[in-house]
């Protein structure tokens, strides 16, 4: 969760250049949002949360309009097209049951399947990554490779204990491992503030009309993602994935999600989405309890306030992170995989999901054609997660499932239930 939540922000301070400073302030208010997102969504209490262990964290999917709205108005105008744009979550929380026809298990199945699939490449950039500078790139392989086989033992040997822990066991192997090699070292000391403290507006707000729709765009694709990524918690834990209180969970996670992007955007923080990583990690652990997100929820509020403590979590090797990240990234992707089976895989359905990943995970990797589009339409199709979600979602729309035929069937005499039955 830290290393995912405090990404995005890192990106975004090395594109628009911004000084140490304020890069150190937005880090601190991502892991506080996701702290406060994380007891929300555990809570659930009225109509906010959807009582499962979901982690939130700042979203991926914004990286693009935040970058343009930042090259156009700085952070002001990131923050003000943010807050202005999120309470569309708010507006859509309840009426998700009514949309059933639209949010169907196979487009969310599509869209946690695109998510796995685009974030498996980004592990292998710390695959890639030298233990230090002139280190050779076999030893960054042979540490991503140890942490993958540990973890993928503790799952073979079948004991609860070691399911539990596999994945903690992985990275402390790979980190003696980069040790062993010369590879870990303590993080560089801060001169900055010993506690964060948010600040209301802190950049100003500013709006521009221009933004509106790649904004509210990628909002609405949140919404399938957050959808897809809690139905796929609830088949983790266990319970229901259909009837109302199916959709009083999904509900109530999105309303977090957008009353978390709106009040994070007031205090100088990037929108906030629901992640997927945690399936991973329950499906490897076997544990869902919403206490743990309690536990998580104090951590992060302890690495926000008090940002010496996040360097050191965030000094992780990038090899051990990476071989922890293609495994886990690799069991969102499945996840997604046991929503489409779940939704059946007829003719109609795997026309669907072939066209999805094919706009998803091709479109992507041609930079020159999707700048030759408009920009509204760039900012829509240039993440594989909106271009094959929206694909998913209009050939679903357009393309309606065949009522089966009804077969009748003569009456016959009733028969009296045995006794086994009738208890």
């Amino acid at each position: 969760m830290v290393v995912g939540t405090i990404t995005p922000p890192l990106i975004l301070a090395g594109i628009l250049k911004f000084p140490p400073e304020t890069t150190a302030y937005l880090v601190s208010i991502a892991l506080l949002a996701s702290a406060v997102g994380a007891f929300l969504q555990c809570r659930q209490r009225g109509p906010f949360g959807s009582g499962l262990l979901s982690v939130t964290g700042t979203s991926f999917a914004f990286l693009q309009p935040l970058a343009q709205a930042g090259a156009a108005g700085g952070l002001a105008l990131m923050f003000g097209m943010s807050c202005v744009t999120a309470p569309l979550l708010i507006v859509l929380s309840p009426l998700l049951s009514r949309l059933r026809r639209v949010f169907t298990p196979l487009v969310s199945g599509v869209v946690v399947l695109l998510i796995g699939a685009s974030l498996i490449p980004s592990a292998y950039f710390s695959l890639a990554t030298p233990l230090y500078e002139g280190a050779p790139l076999w030893q960054s392989l042979l540490v991503g490779a140890v942490v993958i086989a540990v973890i993928a033992l503790t799952q073979a040997l079948g004991k609860p204990w070691l399911r539990i822990v596999g994945a903690a066991v992985g990275v402390v192997v790979g980190c003696v491992l980069c040790a062993a090699f010369g590879g870990l070292s303590a993080p560089a000391p801060s001169s900055g503030s010993w506690i964060t403290i948010p600040h209301f507006l802190p950049h100003g707000f500013a709006f521009d009309w221009k933004f509106a729709l790649p904004f509210a765009f990628i909002y609405l694709v949140s919404v399938l993602e957050a959808m897809g990524d809690m139905t796929a918690t609830e088949q983790l834990s266990g319970v229901e994935t259909e009837g109302p209180a199916h959709w009083r969970r999904l509900s109530g996670g999105v309303l977090v999600d957008g009353s978390l992007s709106t009040l994070s955007a007031l205090f100088g923080g990037f929108p906030s989405a629901t992640y997927a990583q945690n399936n991973g990690v329950i499906q490897i652990t076997g544990v869902a309890s919403r206490r743990i997100g309690y536990v998580m929820a104090g951590i992060l509020v302890v690495l926000g306030l008090v940002p010496a403590v996040g360097r050191w979590v965030t000094a992780m090797p990038p090899p051990v992170l990476g071989g922890l990240a293609v495994l886990m990234f690799g069991l969102v992707a499945v996840s997604g995989l046991r929503l489409l089976v779940s939704a059946g895989l007829g003719q109609r359905e795997g026309v669907i999901v072939a066209l999805s990943l094919g706009v998803g995970l091709g479109l992507p990797t041609q930079p020159a054609l999707i700048h030759s589009l408009p920009g509204f339409a760039q900012a829509l199709l240039e993440s594989g997660i909106s271009a094959g979600g929206l694909t998913a979602l209009f050939l679903n729309l357009v393309w309606p499932p065949k009522v089966p035929d009804t077969v009748v069937v003569p009456p016959s005499r009733p028969e009296v239930p045995s006794a086994s039955i009738a208890e």
